[in-house]
């Protein structure tokens, strides 16, 4: 997924939003998340998707999708 993609979704999965935003690996994206630098929202039991809007934000920015968030 290419930067310009994933700035038009409001959620990705943790690995994707680690690799696309701070090309970080999976077990990195997963830390990063537990620590707070990767916005999430629970999607169930054990399940958790990144939210694309925080982190963009806080990377300078601006989503596709909206200024809902």
């Amino acid at each position: 997924m290419t930067l310009d993609e994933a700035l038009t979704r409001p959620t990705l999965s943790i690995p994707v939003a680690g690799r696309v935003f701070l090309d970080l690996g999976r077990n990195a994206s997963y830390e990063a998340a537990r620590r707070g630098i990767i916005p999430t929202i629970d999607t169930g039991t054990r399940n958790k998707q990144a939210i694309v809007a925080p982190l963009a934000q806080r990377l300078g920015l601006k989503t596709k999708f909206g200024e809902a968030y």
